[in-house]
């Protein structure tokens, strides 16, 4: 586990109301049209307390104004370490910018829309 691990589990309980127990990291690699869009360790967890998921995934990264940022998504099934990284990234190329709530965009992010969807 990253060093980070106390951090990703409080960010799993901050985002989720989870508690986590460390399970394993994986290495996901996510490409979009032929370029590396993320990739990094993602720290799978276990968790109790929700209805339907059984796992979370949680990582940090670096935003381009070079702060750290901590993510942690659910796995309901049939969401694994891949899908995690890809809804971060499709959600966070979906948010609008400059407001309160403003979280950092993932960097080296490529921005990119599901067919139909409209230009952010």
């Amino acid at each position: 586990m990253s060093a980070d691990g106390p951090r990703l589990e409080q960010a799993i309980r901050d985002l989720h109301g989870l508690e986590a127990t460390h399970l394993r990291s994986e290495y996901v690699r996510e490409m979009f049209r032929g370029k590396v869009a993320w990739e990094g360790e993602v720290e799978v967890f276990a968790v109790s307390g929700h209805p339907k998921a059984a796992h979370a995934y949680a990582w940090e990264h670096e935003t381009d104004e070079g702060k750290r940022a901590f993510v942690a998504v659910l796995g309901i099934p049939p969401v694994n370490a891949q899908d995690a990284v890809r809804a971060a990234i499709v959600a966070e190329t979906h948010r609008p910018r400059g407001g309160k709530h403003d979280i950092p965009r993932l960097r080296g992010a490529v921005p990119f829309r599901f067919r139909g969807a409209p230009a952010p």
